[in-house]
């Protein structure tokens, strides 16, 4: 230990500074793991999978992410769950060599829904109505066969209602890398028509 009562692991590490052998050896482990799931992964099964506490991945997924940034791949993030996915500015090139046609649009029912459940959620089918002020059962059905929101559990009150969410399909198809990306609303002005707006210009 230092004279300050500082070891080498909680030394703050200035920008730009490559990080500490240790964590570059467990970002390498991280990125691989990533590469090879099949689907989104949360951070205790590479924790479980790489035999290291979560925190230690969480320190080499923020390193993952820093030596990512400006390159093709980025790291996506739902709460827990995180996944490797293409750069949304390479979406067009991805598609082309792929052969499919990812871009098309959601239609102004689907955008309204989508951007109540992005803002809202966790949200129920009835609280979603009652911001929209119609059904919306046909919507969340085909949200929910799109992929773009999922059920995340239920809700405490009478009859346990579902609550909807969005999923890391939602964020792939917006180009975000987390919810915390999502343009910010003024708070005098948070209704149907603004969240809608807020994602529509995600979605041109």
């Amino acid at each position: 230990m230092s004279q300050d009562g500082l070891t080498q692991e909680n030394v703050p590490q200035e920008p730009g500074e490559s990080p500490p052998p240790e964590i570059s050896s467990l970002v390498r482990r991280v990125e691989a793991l990533l590469f090879v799931a099949p689907s989104t992964v949360t951070v205790k099964e590479l924790a479980k999978a790489l035999q290291v506490p979560p925190e230690e991945v969480e320190r080499a997924l923020e390193a993952l992410e820093q030596r990512l940034d400006g390159g093709g791949l980025i790291l996506q993030r739902l709460g827990k769950r995180v996944q490797l996915v293409t750069a949304p500015d390479l979406a067009e090139d991805v598609e082309r060599f792929l052969g499919l046609d990812l871009s098309g649009h959601l239609s102004a029912a689907a955008l309204e829904t989508l951007a109540i459940i992005a803002y809202r959620q966790p949200i129920t089918r009835a609280e979603i109505e009652a911001i929209r002020g119609v059904n919306s059962d046909g919507v969340l059905r085909s949200l929910l066969n799109k992929g773009l929101i999922e059920v995340v559990g239920r809700k405490e009150t009478v009859g346990r209602p579902l609550l909807y969410g969005t999923t890391m399909t939602f964020l792939q198809y917006f180009g975000l890398r987390d919810l915390s990306e999502l343009p910010p609303l003024e708070e005098e002005k948070v209704n149907a028509e603004s969240m809608e707006e807020a994602l529509r210009t995600l979605d041109a």
